[in-house]
């Protein structure tokens, strides 16, 4: 596939705030507020399910950067909405802009970068690293 086609395209992807995203419980800080941790995975999943339906099967993502700011705090309870833009594609690589807002306005903005992969190979290449 052109995977050239696919710039521009965007998703988003909502959670609410519980106690095992915050900060004091992940351990990435001490204030029970939204963890940095937590943000970036809800952007790294809203990225990934933006691209997946476009894959040959037996094909997959994994993320290769992230370079993402966390400019407001987010307490407990509140739903967080990321969204993921493809804004770079050149060969197997995906470059998307990832922003991620709650209530009163956005939380956290920045670029993460993924590769396509065979999902078999990848696996097993984890796998052989237990020797």
């Amino acid at each position: 596939m052109d995977y050239q086609k696919l710039i521009g395209e965007k998703t988003t992807r909502e959670q609410t705030v519980t106690r095992e995203l915050l900060a004091s419980w992940l351990k990435s800080g001490t204030v029970d507020v939204y963890a940095t941790p937590a943000m970036i995975a809800l952007m790294e999943y809203t990225a990934s399910s933006l691209v997946q339906p476009f894959l040959d099967e037996g094909i997959t993502t994994v993320g290769t950067a992230v370079n993402v700011t966390h400019i407001n705090p987010t307490p407990e309870g509140a739903v967080v909405r990321a969204e993921a833009e493809i804004i770079e594609t050149d060969g197997r690589r995906f470059l998307f802009k990832v922003t991620a807002w709650d209530q009163a306005g956005l939380i956290g903005e920045g670029t993460h970068e993924r590769y396509t992969v065979k999902r078999d190979r990848l696996q097993e290449n984890a796998s052989a690293r237990l020797v």
